[in-house]
């Protein structure tokens, strides 16, 4: 597997992530959390390296497509905390 390299974006784009599981579920569950919030194009399947554990899922997201969806329960949430 490839090192993790932390990086700060300092603004919204495209963005590709690899994503490294040890179960299929659990990386499209990742995929379908991180879709809710940004428009993604989603895999309906994963990968697997032949002899190494684990499976791989490749997705593309774009930060600057903010979905109503989510706009519209961060708005909720703040109501509450604010309320």
């Amino acid at each position: 597997m490839d090192p993790i390299r932390e990086a700060h974006l300092s603004e919204p784009g495209p963005l590709l992530i690899d994503v490294a599981g040890f179960d299929d579920a659990t990386a499209l569950a990742f995929q379908a959390a991180i879709a809710r919030t940004w428009g993604t194009s989603t895999a309906e399947r994963t990968t697997r390296d032949a002899g190494r554990p684990g499976m791989r899922l490749r997705m593309y997201t774009d930060l600057r497509q903010v979905l109503e969806e989510a706009s519209s329960s961060e708005r909720a949430a703040g109501e509450v905390a604010a309320g």
